[in-house]
């Protein structure tokens, strides 16, 4: 039992260090480097540490707090996002929102499945730490692309950007942003995950 109480006091610290961390992130310089188009997103650094060491339950809350900082970004502090919050807000929630969550929630269960596999045990850290920049441009880009893509803003995008279709605007508009943001995650995240591993364990 006593043991049980200090997981769940562990736990919850964790929990309660990596919500801080991204809030601090979220309404700092640290958290966004900004870009023409695509902000580069560092956020998504402790989610997957927080999915990959505390399972997706915790990926889920973690993704979510990343989403509603995201979605109140919207409010004046983005002009992409306002620009979006002023064409479609249903439609904005769920591309800062929602689509964070799920990403934190799938950081989890992969990570939780490559445990379970033997021969990607030992990296199952690193793989989950890719997937989680990878899961957050795809999940974000196809909700972009569902609810935006024909409206008169991303069509001047597009056409600013001389592509004619959809997969040809994700690949120009994400371009380096998402490689950095799966690079910061793989190196950062998978050192800060094996760090807090060894803690934990120990």
């Amino acid at each position: 039992m006593r043991k049980n109480g200090k997981l769940n006091t562990t736990y919850m610290v964790e929990m309660a260090l990596l919500i801080a961390i991204i809030l601090i992130m979220a309404f700092t310089p640290i958290g966004y480097i900004k870009t023409f188009g695509l902000e580069i997103t560092l956020i998504v650094v402790p989610v997957a540490v927080g999915a990959v060491v505390l399972g997706p339950a915790a990926g889920a809350i973690l993704g979510g707090v990343f989403g509603l900082t995201s979605f109140i970004q919207c409010f004046g502090m983005s002009a992409f996002g306002a620009m979006l919050l002023s064409i479609n807000p249903a439609g904005t929630f769920v591309v800062c929102f929602v689509t964070r969550l799920v990403m934190g929630w799938l950081t989890g269960l992969i990570a939780q499945g490559l445990k379970k596999v033997k021969a990607l045990k030992g990296a199952s850290v690193f793989i989950a730490n890719l997937c989680c920049p990878l899961l957050n441009t795809l999940l974000f880009m196809t909700t972009l692309i569902l609810f935006f893509y024909q409206t008169e803003f991303i069509q001047g995008l597009a056409k600013n950007m001389k592509v004619a279709n959809p997969f040809a605007f994700v690949i120009a508009f994400v371009g380096v942003n998402g490689l950095v943001e799966a690079a910061a995650c793989f190196v950062v995240g998978s050192a800060i995950t094996k760090a807090l591993q060894h803690s934990v364990n120990k």
